[in-house]
């Protein structure tokens, strides 16, 4: 019900909100007037207005889609491409409220840490029936294989979340534990970075605490636990890869603590210690942070259907040579049927009462509990106990009676397996939609590290709302949304970066070898599929101009010229006389607008994005941001159908604008490494290959020097002014084909192409190290000194049927070469099927 219009209270124009009965609402008292940490965000709000407010959440959401904050949702084809549900008003939390969820999240991880170290080390809980054998021995997620494997500090825990609700009467309540690698620290961060982007001066002014000295600290333990404690260990981030539906964290968690992001392939064992695999060499690994189940980790000893993980994982981890956060088995404990035993457990091993209570959780491994359920099915929500089981949670509530009749036989045949929850009445807080605030149920998980001997919390979280009030299911996976965290502080906290000073000099490294071959060979094809763009918007826009024209002899040849490469390459159909404009006109306009077609260029925009996708802790923010724009250019830049060329014609001018910026991003500011160097190696061979293609198929049957068709060729490889400042507007074709394929000095050329290629494979991981040259080297070699030793002249004699049969010979020559060339660089140094003769150990 809604409350008088009293000082504090949530009611104004444009921003009438009101409690919901029955629940506890974090904005607002029943009564509707708003609660004293909220009264400076509310009023902030309402002095600015809702047109305000929507104006900040539009460049909000742009910044979301231009940083390709996404979660994928599982079964949408589209998945990977939903943009993160954030809404624009933050959660915010009273200070004093706050210290006591902090020393209760804190007290319970360290509790968790020590049942972990019990479980898999002496089994005291057991052995004295503080634990029923059941709930671990029968518990998938309890690595037989870990037990008696000691780890550093004994620490198991590195990162603990717990998921936090709010009952009616105002009490926070535990819901679940997150042992095993919880995620959504990440996009609590980013959710911060995007509401201070929001509203930055009401962030300064109610002194909201910062997030960054959480994860300094989490730095520090991970660096303080890696084996043999050195100063500078090398940690990597290992993900699933990227149809995780959190990849995006795993990339922007893997930029943001300085560590480099592995898939399972990307490491090996050998002698009982893991290596990254680079171009250089095997380098040591001495922390893993996962973020993936501890069961696909490692296909010999856990789960051997895993294509994840990394073989000998495990026996390296026995044997110290390498620390796992968190520890392999700690999804052991991340189970409800746990809870019931906490408040004994706690006073057993700490000594102390459990300072914040799970929800009433009944493990139906007990013969009262097993009753308790059976009779009470109604009211409660029924689970599987061990985590891992495909089964939703079952709402007593909503089936009917033969249903839980069925239910309650299944439970009793297994009852071990079952854990019963009461129902919560969540509380509720507001969230900004295009009709105002309304409420929504919310969830806050809460984050806790290893610190001083105890655990440290991150003054925040992520809370997730329900996608609707009639909900209490809170999940992003079932529509539901985020907010940023905001626990109010009594001062101004001191910034400081996470680049922590050392306390020892470090010899100064400019080494970069340490590249992963799976991150080489996505950024060879970043390089390709880029220069794929830009050659095919080239050419697609050589042709537009002339379709509206009025035609003479010049641009007809033109025309033609572009419609024979076009065909060629299969982005058009072959014309047919009578209709052949109108062929050409549908085929342009769907081959620039139409992103689901294969011969497009939409989708190799997309591809280009996907790979970028991959590479998200390798390239810069503002490269992401172009590629992400440039896609987003090509999915919504649809004009309607009477402007369809002129539509087409502005968006392909922008695109070549937009890949000239990020051209300019990589040789300014890519690090001249082997990343860099892949890079560009594909971009030499798809733009050599792209203009082989457009010299054997552009150059048509005639031997002339036809002006149009010779002019059109230029265009599309953008050599035109080059042309005109060495020879006015004479048009000979010897001397096109001398600028496009023999000039060394025309960046467009092919040899251009090939000289850089062949400076690139010389500085290449053991290439100038053998006895004799390698395939590569060879390869190049041949191209290059095809080039420099044509002579136009005699290449374009023309033979008895009048054809350019030694020049088409050459260049058919040339582009088998060249994809040899990037067949044999993929063997060598991407999936390694040419062994290397210099892999090293470091």
């Amino acid at each position: 019900m809604q409350g008088p219009k009293e000082k504090g209270s949530c009611v104004a124009q444009g921003w009438d909100y009101s409690p919901n009965e029955g629940y506890y609402d974090e904005l607002a008292t029943p009564q509707g007037a708003t609660r004293l940490h909220w009264r400076a965000l509310m009023e902030a709000l309402k002095a600015s207005g809702p047109e305000d407010l929507a104006s900040r959440w539009k460049e909000a959401q742009r910044l979301i889609r231009d940083n390709g904050v996404t979660y994928n949702v599982y079964g949408d084809p589209h998945g990977t491409d939903r943009p993160w549900p954030l809404d624009p008003v933050p959660m915010v939390i009273d200070p004093q409220e706050w210290a006591g969820i902090e020393t209760a999240v804190a007290q319970r991880a360290s509790l968790l840490n020590s049942i972990l170290e019990d479980l898999y080390g002496p089994q005291r809980l057991l052995n004295e029936g503080l634990l029923p054998p059941e709930l671990v021995y029968a518990n998938p997620g309890f690595l037989r294989s870990c037990h008696g494997i000691k780890v550093p500090g004994d620490i198991r825990l590195h990162l603990y979340a717990a998921d936090l609700a709010r009952s009616p009467d105002g009490q926070w309540w535990v819901l679940s534990d997150r042992t095993q690698s919880p995620s959504g620290a990440g996009y609590a961060l980013e959710n911060r970075l995007v509401s201070t982007r929001t509203l930055p001066d009401l962030f300064r002014k109610t002194y909201v605490r910062r997030l960054a000295n959480f994860f300094l600290s989490y730095r520090e333990t991970l660096m303080s636990l890696a084996p043999g404690h050195r100063e500078n260990p090398r940690i990597v981030l290992l993900t699933p890869g990227p149809y995780n539906e959190t990849y995006f964290e795993h990339a922007f968690l893997a930029r943001y603590l300085g560590y480099t992001l592995v898939e399972g392939g990307d490491l090996t064992v050998r002698d009982r210690r893991v290596y990254l695999k680079t171009l250089g060499g095997l380098l040591p690994v001495d922390m893993i942070l996962r973020r993936q189940d501890d069961g696909f980790c490692d296909p010999l000893e856990l789960r051997g259907d895993s294509m994840l993980g990394v073989p000998g994982l495990v026996e390296a981890v026995r044997a110290g040579t390498v620390a796992i956060a968190n520890a392999l088995g700690s999804g052991a404990i991340e189970t409800a049927a746990l809870s019931p035993f906490l408040p004994g457990l706690s006073r057993q091993i700490l000594g102390e009462e459990l300072k914040m209570p799970s929800v009433a959780n009944w493990w139906c491994g007990q013969e009262k509990p097993l009753a308790y359920v059976t009779e009470n099915l109604a009211r409660l929500v029924v689970k599987q106990a061990f985590p891992g089981s495909p089964q939703e949670p079952i709402f007593g509530g909503k089936i009917s009676a033969a249903e839980r009749e069925k239910l309650a036989a299944r439970i009793r045949a297994t009852p071990y397996q079952y854990v019963a929850q009461e129902q919560v009445a969540l509380s509720t807080v507001p969230v900004w939609t295009e009709e105002g605030l309304h409420s929504r149920h919310l969830v806050m998980r809460v984050y806790a590290v290893p610190s001083g001997g105890g655990y440290k919390v991150m003054p925040g979280g992520l809370t997730r709302v329900s996608s609707s009030l009639d909900t209490m299911v809170v999940s992003v996976q079932r529509g539901g949304g985020s907010k940023d965290t905001w626990v109010l502080g009594r001062g101004q906290e001191k910034e400081f970066s996470l680049l922590k000073p050392s306390s020892q000099t470090l010899e100064v490294s400019r080494a970069t070898f340490d590249l992963p071959s799976r991150v080489a060979d996505n950024l060879f094809w970043l390089g390709r599929y880029m220069e794929r763009v830009d050659s095919t918007v080239r050419l697609a826009r050589s042709a537009l101009p002339l379709l509206s024209q009025e035609t003479d002899a010049a641009s007809a040849t033109g025309l033609q010229t572009a419609v024979g490469i076009l065909t060629a390459l299969h982005f058009v159909r072959d014309p047919v006389e009578a209709d052949g404009a109108a062929v050409v006109n549908a085929d342009l306009v769907s081959m620039i607008f139409d992103s689901d077609r294969r011969y497009s260029i939409g989708r190799i925009v997309h591809e280009a994005r996907r790979l970028a996708w991959l590479l998200r802790d390798r390239i810069s923010a503002d490269a992401w941001r172009i590629l992400n724009r440039l896609d987003n250019d090509f999915c919504t830049r649809r004009p309607a159908e009477p402007f369809h060329l002129l539509g087409a014609t502005d968006l392909l001018d922008q695109s070549i604008i937009t890949l000239a910026a990020f051209s300019g991003l990589v040789m300014d500011g890519m690090t001249r490494g082997q990343g860099w160097r892949f890079l560009d190696i594909g971009r030499r061979i798809e733009r050599a290959s792209q203009l082989l293609d457009v010299l054997r198929h552009g150059l048509g049957d005639l031997v002339n020097d036809d002006s149009g068709r010779l002019a059109k060729l230029l265009e599309i490889a953008d050599s035109s002014i080059t042309y005109r400042s060495r020879y006015l507007t004479t048009m000979q074709s010897d001397l096109v084909i001398d600028l496009l394929l023999c000039d060394e000095a025309n960046p467009r050329s092919v040899a251009f192409q090939f000289a850089r290629l062949s400076e690139h494979i010389a500085h290449l991981p053991d290439s100038g190290s053998l006895s004799r040259r390698s395939v590569e080297s060879r390869l190049i070699l041949s191209l290059l000194s095809s080039v420099q030793l044509a002579e136009t002249g005699k290449l374009m004699e023309p033979d008895g049927r009048g054809e350019w049969t030694g020049l088409l010979a050459l260049l058919d020559r040339l582009a088998a070469e060249i994809r040899a060339l990037s067949s044999v660089l993929s063997s060598s140094y991407f999936s390694h099927a040419i062994p290397s003769q210099q892999l090293r150990h470091f």
